[in-house]
């Protein structure tokens, strides 16, 4: 399992930290997932694959990943 951080834009409290990581944590592969919106980053720790479905699954909730 590898961890990977990603840069999120648009979470601006507790009930998007939970929205986040309640989507990435239902995606196959995926292990943990830590969203912190005040710093803008979801920690998600997973397979190699999984890194690309939890960047498109963010961008489909609503949110923007910056690379």
């Amino acid at each position: 399992m590898q961890s990977h951080e990603l840069s999120v834009t648009g979470m601006s409290c507790k009930s998007c930290e939970r929205i986040v990581e309640r989507e990435l944590t239902a995606l196959s592969g995926v292990a943990t997932v830590s969203a912190d919106s005040s710093s803008g980053t979801v920690t998600v720790e997973g397979d190699e694959e999984s890194l690309d479905a939890a960047t498109e699954a963010v961008a489909d909730i609503g949110y923007s990943v910056e690379q």
